[in-house]
């Protein structure tokens, strides 16, 4: 339970699970994950990489954005600094198997072989990292806006 769950207004027993701005926020960070990986896969197009490589890189933009939309989406108020220091064994695991799965999938050849993926140098696979988790970062300002517009309120 987050600290600030007293002071907001309770939802009205008509509202469905999903209201719409929570709807629209959703459709606006797929819509930036979806820019994310479309740049990913031009640059790399654009760079020359075989078709495999720019499989492998798309792929990794779109895993690796997820796991940071996991982090990020833990909390609509509070930051990801401040929600890292929520006990939840389940958050490390989930993390660790995805990225074990993914490195399995990418590295291990006769997995990459099936899934049509070529291992990534470092320097590649920094790119989709980054690209990734830039693609979901930009909520932390939405965030910190909402926490400022609440400190002023009070």
């Amino acid at each position: 339970m987050e600290e600030n769950i007293m002071r907001q207004k309770p939802r009205p027993f008509t509202t469905t699970f999903f209201n719409a701005k929570e709807l629209i926020t959703s459709i606006i960070q797929g819509l930036c994950i979806t820019a994310g990986v479309l740049f990913i896969y031009k640059y790399a197009v654009a760079e020359g990489f075989n078709e495999n490589i720019v499989r492998t890189m798309v792929f990794s933009t779109l895993i690796t954005a997820n796991i940071f939309l996991t982090l990020i989406n833990r909390s609509f108020y509070y930051s990801v600094i401040t929600t890292l220091k929520y006990r939840n064994r389940l958050v490390p695991l989930i993390i660790s198997v995805t990225i074990f799965i993914v490195a399995a999938m990418v590295y291990i050849e006769p997995l990459a072989l099936f899934f049509g993926f070529e291992p990534l140098h470092s320097a590649q696979l920094f790119t989709c990292c980054s690209v990734g988790f830039l693609s979901v970062i930009w909520y932390e300002i939405v965030k910190l806006i909402k926490r400022m517009k609440l400190n002023k309120e009070k």
